[in-house]
């Protein structure tokens, strides 16, 4: 029997009582302080979360991207630390402990610990089971002009357990454990992803100057084209590849909308073939590069994607790719994009762009090493990715199987 099983027996063998989040913490919706007053923001220190910070920084937060003034605080008062945020609108369910006290936009809403609780409620306990209730707020959202949404009414009225603390104390032992694991893993896969992106530009680049020549991606690839909506039959469906399609992490495609004539958006026009490279040019830094397998051959993607049909006489395919994802090439996407709000890069920029043409030999050289570090940092078959989602899903099945408690009957 385990510390927790023993722990269990003794102190709570029929169940535990299950308690409203309402009765537990003190909930507040954020704010924003007006963005014209530059007496709110200018020089500001207080930390003001959102979304971002979350997705940025993590779950365990102890400063904000953005800050305010004292003067943008409403009353004076702030959120405690060691408060729960979790986002209540839009994006629903994404929680994070902060460690300072704080302000939030309003798309998150606030959890603060009551005082009555202080020595009942282990603040990590509850964060780990904001997993769960970030969920049941997913299902339970309302939908407001197509934005999903939940109220604090409803926030209020869920119900999580209130095990003895030295029981919670055991959990929160358990699930740092596991979560550390994760920690050093991914520490691991950032550091091995930094060594990928050195030697795959000294591969790409340090090159005997003997037997290389350099031309632009215009020289190597071939046409491609565009499908002709009117001609094709209504029964005739295809899948669509957008922009959101292509992971910004892994490169590959994650999910496609299915289209015909009838519902195609006005950007599904280009037809890609099995082994095209698709490099977005709408917002270009943000990485969105692909090549497309066999499953895709023949489909559709938008028009804000620049198609790179490498002309296999002269280049192969993955030495395109991975010029695409070097660093040189980000210098020139940074050059050559327009636009503040919307960036974006000509198809035309992008094909201007100049590699190395090593003989096809060196290429298949260059690209069975860099194939090998980009399966340990990417392939979610093998490498530390691989490793990361299992771990990841172990994690998830225990921390539920930890958190579900029999409710004491009165």
């Amino acid at each position: 029997m385990s510390k927790l099983d023993e722990l269990i027996a003794e102190l709570c063998p029929d169940g535990v009582e299950y308690k409203e989040i309402a009765e537990i913490f003190e909930l507040k919706n954020g704010y924003t302080p007006s963005k014209r007053n530059n007496d709110f923001w200018e020089n500001g220190t207080v930390p003001w979360f959102t979304l971002n910070d979350i997705r940025t920084n993590g779950r365990l937060l102890d400063d904000s991207i953005q800050h305010v003034t004292e003067d943008g605080v409403k009353g004076g008062k702030l959120i405690p630390k060691g408060s729960i945020i979790m986002s209540t609108t839009a994006t629903i369910g994404e929680h994070a402990l902060i460690k300072v006290d704080a302000l939030t936009n309003q798309q998150i809403t606030s959890f603060s610990l009551r005082t009555s609780y202080n020595n009942k409620l282990d603040i990590m306990f509850a964060f780990y089971y904001f997993f769960i209730y970030g969920e049941w707020c997913q299902k339970n959202a309302n939908q407001s002009g197509g934005m999903a949404i939940i109220s604090l009414k409803k926030l209020k009225q869920f119900k999580i357990p209130l095990p003895p603390l030295p029981v919670q104390q055991e959990i929160v032992r358990i699930l740092d454990n596991f979560t550390e694991l994760t920690a050093e893993l991914t520490a691991e896969l950032t550091a091995r992803r930094k060594q990928y992106e050195y030697y795959r530009d000294l591969l790409l680049t340090d090159l005997n100057e003997d037997t290389v020549k350099w031309i632009s991606l215009k020289e190597c690839t071939l046409p491609t084209s565009n499908i002709k909506w009117s001609l094709e039959d209504e029964s005739t469906t295809y899948k669509y590849i957008d922009l959101t399609s292509v992971d910004r992490e892994l490169h590959y495609i994650t999910e496609t909308q299915e289209i015909n004539k009838n519902n195609a958006p006005s950007r599904a026009q280009q037809i890609v073939k099995a082994g095209d490279i698709l490099f977005a040019t709408t917002r270009p830094l943000l990485k969105r590069y692909c090549l497309i397998d066999s499953e895709y051959d023949g489909q559709i993607c938008s028009t804000g994607f620049c198609v790179l049909r490498a002309n296999t006489d002269i280049v192969l395919q993955k030495w395109v790719l991975y010029h695409i994802a070097s660093s040189s090439f980000y210098y020139h996407v940074e050059k050559y994009q327009q636009g503040a709000s919307y960036p974006a890069i000509s198809d035309t920029n992008v094909k201007d762009y100049r590699i190395p043409v090593p003989p096809i030999e060196e290429q298949e050289r260059i690209v069975a090493i860099l194939d090998r570090f980009d399966a340990l940092c990417n392939d979610l078959t093998s490498g530390i990715p691989a490793e990361i989602e299992a771990r990841q899903k172990q994690y998830e099945y225990y921390r539920d199987k930890l958190l579900s408690f029999k409710e004491v009957t009165a």
